[in-house]
């Protein structure tokens, strides 16, 4: 008679994953928000701080630095160690460097801390991801997938708004832009520590490549540090863009070939290298740099452009967040109930794409209605696309390579959205700048130094009307500009979508075991 199974090795129930799904979304919501809610609030936190123009760019910078260059390393870790005890490291690290960056008292700890705070905020996306392929079938995955879609959507586009709020109001300031995410991440260890069982298995044999993964971080560092200053402190051609560029490839290169070489990899070069994860790792890095630069963009559009206060600038981004909310819900039920993902992820990119070529055309007069509807579509776009691409890449990978895979492509689209915001930051600044000299010209206005855009924040109020007018102007038509690269950009996911081989989802966890050859099968039944 067979032994009982083992209760602690049963899969969890629709009831368990559920109530371990809500610490999860959570946590998710806390690390996703942190990096949206002090968008609006900059400007004050580095003015009460004291801080340069330098230091206000590297608030956002190190940030992303160190979540983009650290995503493959947690990833990693996930496949060699319990993602539980993963899972609440990241949340400690991720709450102590919240609760430091509300307690700074000047830019060197703020930026010191966001740093920090970065690494937790790396761990919690892809972790988060890689526990829930953990408890269910990439099928069922795709319902809980719809749910991750709309707490990325409501962090992403409700983060200004939120952090608009809270700076305004009195009684609370902009440390609590800050403070608030640690009772959030209590709640959701707490949570988690009751209802998150997983069956995990432990390899002490194993290492972790710390050559290939200290090569990844330098390397990826590097070129994010050159999209950040290029054309800003330096030309893009020049000794300074040679030598950053340059060693970028070099340390990247480095990686690639110790990755190729040691057992146990950071970034499984196979399976990146794979037909379908690597058409799902370039429709996702396109469909980042649309993404994040967008979102980033619209909010200083109605800003600047229109003359909105921060919080109703956030409100008028809300299209976009409904959009990704109803999207993601119904595709990610459409692939749990179908078992297909391809159609959705083509359906998605071109939706993204009409969206984006909508907003193209806006300019600082375009009707409130017109930019609703294209960022509903850029909105329905995203959500449709964006969680079911990690199902790609989850789909063609055993259990044991979760962690790696779906770190993998979270780097890769991470990276694309920092790059993204950076170029398109600097194309927004070089039009703003032309329009604003040639329209100040037009009305005989002489400039002198920088001039009116030289500056990073335009005080408007302290403005004559018609100097105004030709800023708010600039920053409307230029935004165009901005949409019809992204536009662009979408359209190459669009293309490595196309070539996404149309597979049905599998049911199992796991990938199911390889049947013996049938030679193997024959010397067996010899030897019986």
């Amino acid at each position: 008679m067979s032994a009982p199974a083992n209760p602690a090795a049963q899969p969890m129930t629709h009831r368990e994953v559920l109530r371990a799904l809500s610490g999860l979304l959570i946590v998710l919501f806390a690390a996703m928000i942190s990096s949206t809610i002090v968008s609006v609030a900059l400007p004050q936190i580095v003015g009460s701080l004291k801080g340069s123009q330098s230091q206000y760019t590297w608030v956002v910078t190190a940030m992303l630095l160190a979540s983009t260059a650290s995503t493959p390393i947690w990833g990693k870790l996930a496949d060699l160690f319990p993602k539980k005890r993963l899972l609440q490291i990241a949340i400690v690290i991720f709450s102590l460097a919240a609760l430091g960056c509300g307690l700074a008292q000047n830019t060197e700890q703020l930026i010191a801390l966001r740093a920090v705070q970065g690494l937790g905020m790396g761990a919690l996306q892809v972790l988060v991801q890689v526990i829930i392929g953990a408890m269910v079938s990439p099928k069922e995955r795709g319902r809980y997938n719809g749910y991750l879609g709309g707490v990325m959507a409501v962090s992403t586009v409700g983060g200004p708004l939120l952090g608009g709020a809270i700076t305004d109001a009195d009684w609370l300031g902009w440390r609590w832009c800050f403070f608030m995410a640690v009772p959030l991440t209590i709640i959701a260890f707490v949570m988690l520590s009751r209802t998150l069982h997983l069956v995990e298995t432990r390899r002490p044999e194993t290492k972790v490549d710390y050559v290939g993964a200290s090569l990844i971080a330098a390397g990826v560092s590097l070129l994010l540090l050159w999209v950040t200053f290029v054309d800003n402190d330096f030309a893009w051609i020049s000794w300074q863009s040679g030598v950053m560029v340059g060693g970028s490839v070099v340390l990247l290169g480095a990686a690639v070939w110790v990755e190729t070489r040691v057992p146990l990899p950071v970034v499984p070069i196979h399976v990146v290298k794979r037909r379908d994860p690597a058409l799902a790792i370039i429709t996702s890095l396109s469909v980042g740099m649309a993404m994040f630069g967008g979102a980033v963009f619209l909010g200083q559009y109605f800003q600047i452009a229109r003359g909105y206060s921060p919080t109703e600038a956030g409100l008028l981004t809300t299209p976009m967040m409904l959009g990704v909310l109803l999207s993601s819900a119904v595709a990610g039920r459409l692939v749990s109930r179908t078992g297909r993902v391809k159609p959705y992820i083509i359906t998605g990119t071109l939706v993204l794409t009409a969206g984006f070529t909508m907003l193209s055309a806006m300019d600082h007069q375009t009707s409130l209605v017109y930019i609703a509807i294209g960022m509903a579509c850029v909105g329905i776009g995203v959500g449709a696309a964006m969680q079911n691409l990690v199902l790609v890449v989850q789909n063609s990978v055993p259990l044991r390579e979760l962690g790696a895979a779906s770190g993998s492509i979270t780097f890769f689209r991470s990276l694309g959205g920092t790059i993204g915001v950076s170029v398109l930051g600097a194309i927004l600044a070089n039009q703003v700048a032309s329009k604003i000299t040639s329209g100040l010209k037009a009305l005989g206005i002489p400039i002198s130094g920088e001039g009116v855009g030289g500056g990073s924040s335009l005080d408007l109020d302290a403005m004559p009307d018609p100097v105004r007018e030709v800023v708010m102007a600039a920053y409307g038509d230029a935004t165009g500009h901005l949409f019809l690269f992204s536009a662009c950009i979408s359209a190459v996911g669009i293309v490595s979508a196309l070539f996404l081989t149309p597979v049905r989802l599998r049911d199992s966890v796991d990938l199911p075991e390889p049947e013996p050859e049938p030679a193997a099968q024959e010397t067996s039944r010899a030897a019986v």
